[in-house]
């Protein structure tokens, strides 16, 4: 079977639909990832000897190796997970987003449209380029309605200006050159796996070590929460049914206050975890100022995918974050290992940009 070329394979997302992808559809990944923070081969762990799984250390922006792999492995489709990922990250440092989500999403498009260019018959006719972005590009709601993929596009971090603009080069590469892309636009996913500068797994951790849980505001910014497994089985359904050109939003029906979010997260710890010293861990909440530019509400309307491609999210809210909250408590040594970096679960998002 031909490969794939899968790029942040080695994240949150990307290493799931990695280990899925081998598992469900028993065809060989060839995984592009430049290791950052976040990225870790501890999450690929079960891969470790399996032929069907190449890891290459590098960069998306690295034209000269993403040319060599495309041409050495021929994959029959590229799956861009790559990108800097965290909102509060880009405030404090939004230069790393441009260049990895911008230029390094430019590079590899520029690199699969020449490969593409060179395929004859039914190779050229079945490639794909997917990219997988967010619902972010689409800015804040009011307290009704939801994003659907013709939505204008507002960002307001420069995560999502960023992941915007990538979104834009993607479409332009289609309609310009004709390279058949796919694009998904997601809602907040969780899961295990998860590095612990997000808010599900950050709040998970700090319950257990008796820390403060910072909300940010009055806690009433809403979300949509995706399971990681339901939304890498989107992928997997855009990427063999999808339009060539089109883009599908994929939400999890499951939309939620962030203080919502971290109660419920103190009464599974406090239940799965008895006798904590600090329990109950409702108690360790504690409101802290918001961050600038801090979208209200997003939520997402999945109606094109459900009716074009059969799918819809298979966990609820209550049953994904029991079993996110279960694999942290029962994988304390792979939170150390990716935590062993520079980040200690402080918060992130308050300091100016430096000058550039």
């Amino acid at each position: 079977m031909e490969p794939i070329l899968v790029t942040g394979g080695a994240g949150f997302i990307g290493g799931e639909f990695v280990r899925r992808w081998i598992a469900e559809e028993g065809g060989p990944v060839v995984n592009l990832d430049v290791l950052s923070y976040a990225g870790n081969p501890d999450s690929l762990a079960c891969l470790a000897g399996d032929p069907r799984h190449l890891l290459v250390v590098g960069d998306i922006g690295d034209a000269a190796l993403v040319r060599r792999l495309l041409a050495e492995h021929r994959p029959r489709c590229v799956v861009n997970f790559a990108a800097e990922s965290h909102v509060d990250r880009s405030i404090d440092g939004p230069a790393a987003f441009v260049q990895t989500n911008v230029l390094g999403t430019f590079r590899l498009l520029e690199e699969t449209l020449r490969h593409w260019k060179a395929l004859e018959g039914d190779a050229r006719d079945a490639f794909r380029f997917l990219h997988v972005s967010t619902d972010e590009v689409y800015g804040s709601l009011g307290p009704t309605g939801a994003f659907t993929e013709t939505t204008p596009y507002a960002p307001n971090s420069p995560y999502s200006a960023t992941k915007a603009a990538s979104d834009h080069l993607v479409r332009a590469y289609h309609h310009t050159y004709g390279l058949p892309t796919l694009t998904t636009n997601c809602s907040n996913n969780y899961g295990p796996f998860q590095f612990p500068e997000k808010l599900v797994p950050l709040m998970i951790l700090n319950c257990l070590a008796g820390k403060p849980l910072p909300v940010y505001g009055d806690g009433g910014q809403v979300r949509d929460w995706l399971y990681v497994t339901d939304h890498c089985r989107a992928i997997r359904a855009v990427l063999r049914g999808g339009r060539v050109g089109e883009v599908y939003n994929v939400g999890g029906a499951c939309e939620r206050t962030n203080l919502e979010v971290v109660r419920e997260i103190c009464r599974i710890v406090d239940r799965l975890r008895p006798g904590l010293p600090h329990a109950p861990c409702e108690s360790l909440i504690t409101s802290v100022a918001d961050r600038p530019g801090h979208d209200r509400r997003y939520a997402i309307d999945f109606s094109k995918i459900e009716r074009e491609l059969g799918w819809r999210p298979e966990e609820t809210f209550a049953s994904g974050l029991e079993r996110t909250v279960a694999w942290y408590l029962a994988n304390a040594p792979w939170v150390e290992r990716v935590t062993s970096g520079g980040y200690r679960q402080e918060r992130l998002g308050l300091s100016a940009p430096a000058a550039r």
